[in-house]
């Protein structure tokens, strides 16, 4: 009697944990609260969310457009080389499109036979190039330090939410409240950011026909940046749905297992 007690109570457990694992999962792919001193950013659905949420290969795509033409003026992305945009799971272009790409730039390397440094085209091996050396000469440039955006995304309450909310939330300021410095933007804590408003209907060309408006190149930028701070998202669901998959077919097993066992004790 003691033994089918104990039996009955580490199927209950194993049922638990598997239970667990899923609101874990989902837990996981939910993006943070926002921040309490911002206005709530807009709920966008985005398709890499939930257990098996995905990248938008074309919104990716797009998305490194608008990086690459506006935000790059300013921001690194110091994480990202140029070999990533060819990798699954990301914006998949081709390995001519990648070598092209990183063509565009030019970087220094060495030391040579020489021992002196010298310029190349870039490769595919290479980090995305950086506006500014470092942070000094970054906030001397601009009046503040622009952040890396390698893991923006993942570093900000509200995550994707917050970062395209931010992206679309400038506007005049109510009556009444004081711009003493910076622009207004309605979900920047404190409402005062230092960044210009970096997006304006028509400033990307898109090749695929999209309307290139403020929102949707916020939205494509924003996913491409949610890509840059989880490169393996969608490996990462499709490993914890095996898991899941796994824990509930060896409960279910083992389960009639010890039902035949007991069965047959009868």
């Amino acid at each position: 009697m003691k033994v089918k007690m104990k039996m009955k109570t580490f199927f209950r457990a194993v049922s638990l944990a598997a239970v667990a694992a899923v609101g874990l999962s989902l837990l996981a792919a939910a993006p943070a609260s926002a921040a309490s001193d911002g206005e709530k950013p807009i709920d966008m659905q985005w398709s890499f969310e939930g257990l098996f949420g995905t990248y938008d290969r074309d919104a990716l795509r797009r998305g490194y457009k608008v990086y690459k033409e506006v935000c790059a003026v300013c921001h690194a992305m110091e994480y990202v080389r140029y070999r990533n945009l060819a990798e699954p799971g990301g914006p998949e272009f081709t390995e001519g499109q990648v070598r092209a790409l990183a063509a565009e730039i030019t970087v220094i390397d060495g030391p040579n036979s020489d021992g002196e440094m010298y310029e190349r085209p870039g490769e595919a091996k290479d980090r995305f190039p950086k506006p500014y050396p470092n942070r000094e000469a970054s906030a001397a440039a601009l009046g503040a330090y622009a952040p890396d955006l390698s893991l923006m995304n993942k570093a900000r309450f509200g995550g994707a939410d917050y970062v395209y909310s931010l992206l679309v939330g400038y506007e005049e300021a109510p009556e009444g409240f004081a711009v003493t410095t910076g622009y207004y933007n309605r979900f920047f804590p404190g409402h005062l950011i230092a960044m210009p408003n970096p997006l304006s209907d028509g400033q990307v060309e898109y090749e695929d026909g999209t309307p290139n408006t403020v929102e949707q190149m916020a939205k494509d930028v924003t996913h491409f940046m949610q890509w840059a701070a989880e490169p393996k998202l969608e490996q990462r669901h499709r490993m914890g749905f095996q898991v899941l998959i796994y824990l509930i077919a060896l409960t279910g097993i083992l389960y009639f297992a010890m039902r035949k066992v007991w069965a047959d004790a009868h």
